[in-house]
This record gives C-alpha cells, sequence and structure tokens, in this order.
C-alpha cells in the first residue's frame, strides 16, 4: 500500500464501520495478507467466516450473557489491543489537537506527524 493510499482523517461522528467500508480497509489488508484485531465498533464490517480479516471481541446482551471461553476471548484480544490503545492515548496529550479547527482532511498530516513524534518518545 502506498503513502498517498493512507485514510484522511474523518469528523469524529462517522462511525468505524462506515470509514472502514469507504476506505476499503477490508480489501486493503486481504492485498497485503493482515488481518487486525478490533473493538466492538467494528462488529459485522467483516462478515466472512471462513477468512476472517477483522477479529472482534464477544458482545454480552441482556438476553446473552458471555460464556467463560468468550470471556477469555475477549481477555485475550485486549490484551493485544493495548499498545494500540495506549498510542491513542499518548495522542492525545498534544494538546494542538483540542485547539484543531480544521477540516479533518486538512488535519491528516498534522496527526501523521503526530504519530511519528509520539513513537519516538514512546519508544525512547
Amino acid at each position: 500500500m502506498r503513502c498517498n493510499d493512507q485514510s484522511a482523517a474523518r469528523p469524529g461522528r462517522t462511525h468505524d464501520n462506515t470509514a472502514g467500508r469507504h476506505d476499503h480497509i477490508l480489501a486493503h489488508l486481504r492485498a497485503v495478507g493482515l488481518g487486525a484485531l478490533a473493538d466492538l465498533g467494528f462488529r459485522g464490517l467483516d462478515n466472512d467466516l471462513l477468512d476472517p480479516v477483522i477479529v472482534t471481541g464477544f458482545h454480552a446482551s441482556r438476553t446473552h450473557k458471555l460464556t467463560p471461553g468468550e470471556k477469555i476471548a475477549n481477555r485475550v484480544l485486549a490484551i493485544g489491543r493495548a499498545p494500540v490503545e495506549h498510542g491513542f492515548a499518548h495522542l492525545k496529550n498534544w494538546r494542538i489537537l483540542t485547539k484543531l479547527r480544521t477540516d479533518p482532511a486538512q488535519a491528516t498530516r498534522l496527526l501523521r506527524a503526530l504519530l511519528v513524534l509520539t513513537n519516538l518518545e514512546v519508544n525512547r
């Protein structure tokens, strides 16, 4: 995947599945032979049971309580996703993002630069 094929930032009101479908995330992951661990916001994006690319956890409801196995699977998934969530939390340390009032597409370059700086800081 080339750099200019990457997705631009979207408004915060855009749902995860909508953004994933618009950016053809499943096709990009399959093209390079990768998969993704995702939160419950991505449930339903990848319905291919034989060759899933996006793995999400199990969802409990009033009528469906999680089995012990589903709870363990959710815990393992959370452990795998933790470094990514920590990265997003570190991005919130950049106060410029709280004052940013621009088109999300224009914010993409700034966010990419902040990600590089954040990775340098976290990996020191």
